[in-house]
C-alpha cells in the first residue's frame, strides 16, 4: 500500500499537459511563414535586379575578351538557378492554407523544410563555385591594367568574403531557419495531437 500512494504522489505531482490555444498557434505560424515568404519575396526582387543588371553589363559593354564574357554568363545561370530554386520555396510555402486543411498544411511544411534543407545543402557550394568561376573570368580583364597588388587584394577579398558567407553566414542562417521551422512544425503537431 505504501508503494501505491508513493506512486500516486509522483502521478500526482506530474505537471499537467499544456493545451495550445488554436488561436495562437495559427498567428504564430502564419506570421513566422509571412517571414519566411517576405524574406524569399525581397530575395527574389533583388536577384531580379542583379540579373537584369548582369544581362545588360554583358550585352551593352564592350568586352575585348571572350573570357569576360563568358564569365557573365556563368555567373548569370548561377543566379537564375538561384532565382528559381527561391521562387520553387516561395510557391512551396505559399500554396497551401493553415485554415483549410492543418494535415495537410503539417505536410507542405515538413516537404518544405526536408527539400530545403536537402535544395540548400548541396546547390549552395555549386552556387559559389559558378560565382567564383565566372567572376575569375570577369577579372581576367576588367584587371588587366590593375597593378599586382590590386589584383591580389581583389581576388583575396572576393575568396574571403565567398569563405566567410559559406562557413559562416550560411550554417548560422540555416541553423536559424531551421529552428524556427522545427519550432512551427512542433507547435502544429502538438495541436494536431490535441484534437486526435
Amino acid at each position: 500500500m505504501k508503494d501505491f500512494d508513493h506512486l500516486m504522489s509522483v502521478w500526482q505531482a506530474q505537471p499537467p499537459k499544456e493545451h495550445l490555444s488554436v488561436d495562437e498557434v495559427v498567428k504564430q505560424v502564419k506570421k513566422g511563414i509571412r517571414s519566411f515568404t517576405t524574406r524569399l519575396y525581397w530575395g527574389i526582387v533583388a536577384m531580379i535586379g542583379t540579373v537584369a543588371a548582369a544581362f545588360i553589363l554583358m550585352f551593352f559593354m564592350a568586352f575585348k575578351s571572350p573570357a569576360t564574357t563568358l564569365g557573365i554568363l556563368i555567373i548569370l545561370v548561377a543566379m537564375a538557378m538561384y532565382l528559381y530554386i527561391m521562387v520553387r520555396h516561395y510557391h512551396m510555402l505559399n500554396k497551401h492554407d493553415l485554415t483549410q486543411n492543418p494535415t495537410d498544411y503539417l505536410d507542405s511544411l515538413k516537404q518544405y523544410q526536408k527539400d530545403r534543407s536537402r535544395t540548400v545543402s548541396w546547390f549552395y557550394y555549386i552556387y559559389i563555385l559558378l560565382l567564383s568561376a565566372g567572376l575569375a573570368m570577369y577579372f581576367v580583364e576588367v584587371l588587366e591594367t590593375a597593378s599586382v597588388g590590386f589584383k591580389i587584394t581583389t581576388y583575396g577579398l572576393t575568396a574571403i568574403w565567398f569563405l566567410f558567407t559559406t562557413f559562416y553566414i550560411k550554417p548560422r542562417m540555416l541553423k536559424n531557419e531551421e529552428e524556427k521551422l522545427n519550432l512551427m512544425i512542433d507547435r502544429l503537431e502538438r495541436l494536431q495531437q490535441q484534437f486526435d
